[in-house]
C-alpha cells in the first residue's frame, strides 16, 4: 500500500512537471503570393520559441504554436511587420513595405488584382 502510494504521488508530480508550454495562436496577415508566405513563415520560424508557422493565402490566416517560455504574440507580431507584411490593425513601416518584392506589393490594387486572376 505505500508503495502504491509513493508511485502515485511520484506520476502526479512528473505530469504536473511535464506541463506543456506551448501555446496556439492566429492572426491575420496581408499578403498575395507565395513569395509572401515563404517571408511570412520565415520572419516567424527565425523568432525563438516558434515551433510552428503557417500562412494561407486564401485565408491570410497565420497560424503559430509557440513556447510561452520564450515568446509571445506580440513579439511575433513585431517580426511579421519587420518582414513588411501588415497584421490584423498594425500597419509595416512604409522602409519594411518597400523592401518585399515588386508581385508582393499586397496593398496596391493592380497587384493584389493580378494575383486573384492566376
Amino acid at each position: 500500500m505505500k508503495n502504491l502510494i509513493i508511485i502515485t504521488l511520484f506520476l502526479i508530480g512528473t505530469t504536473t512537471f511535464a506541463q506543456n508550454r506551448n501555446a496556439k495562436a492566429s492572426m491575420e496577415v496581408d499578403g498575395v503570393c507565395a513569395m509572401c508566405k515563404a517571408r511570412i513563415e520565415k520572419a516567424c520560424l527565425n523568432t525563438k520559441g516558434v515551433k510552428f508557422a503557417e500562412w494561407s493565402i486564401d485565408t491570410h490566416e497565420l497560424k503559430l504554436i509557440f513556447d510561452e517560455r520564450k515568446t509571445n504574440s506580440e513579439i511575433i507580431k513585431n517580426q511579421v511587420l519587420a518582414a513588411g507584411h501588415d497584421v490584423q490593425e498594425l500597419k509595416a513601416s512604409d522602409e519594411a513595405y518597400a523592401a518585399v518584392h515588386a508581385c508582393c506589393k499586397y496593398r496596391d490594387k493592380d497587384v493584389t488584382d493580378s494575383h486573384h486572376k492566376e
